[in-house]
């Protein structure tokens, strides 16, 4: 993981509605309607945190036509394993020390 996309990662888990869209979709995969219906939120609104979350790898999003012919975008968790630690942030920023020197050896 490089520091931006540690970066993604922690913006997308920082915002109290993108982790309700996670608690939703814990449940199974639905369609942007039905999760905005859900959330009380907006579709445009939930896009942008959908897109956010998408970017970080923790959802992912598929277009499906519905029997009647309708498009749906449906979304699903992606598989995630969130390990914070110093040796994730060392790896992420691959071995560089705060002040964007090198490990010293």
């Amino acid at each position: 993981m490089t520091s931006e996309e540690l970066l993604a990662l922690l913006a997308a888990l920082g915002h109290a509605q993108r982790l309700r869209v996670i608690a939703e979709l814990a449940g199974g995969r639905m369609y942007v309607s039905e999760l905005a219906r859900r959330l009380g939120v907006s579709r445009p609104l939930l896009y942008m945190h959908l897109e956010r979350l998408e970017t970080a790898g923790l959802v992912a999003g598929r277009l499906e036509l519905s029997p009647d012919g309708k498009a749906l975008k449906y979304y699903e968790l992606a598989p995630f394993d969130v390990r914070l630690n110093a040796d994730t942030i060392l790896a992420a920023l691959g071995g560089e020390q705060p002040d964007g020197k090198g490990t010293s050896t």
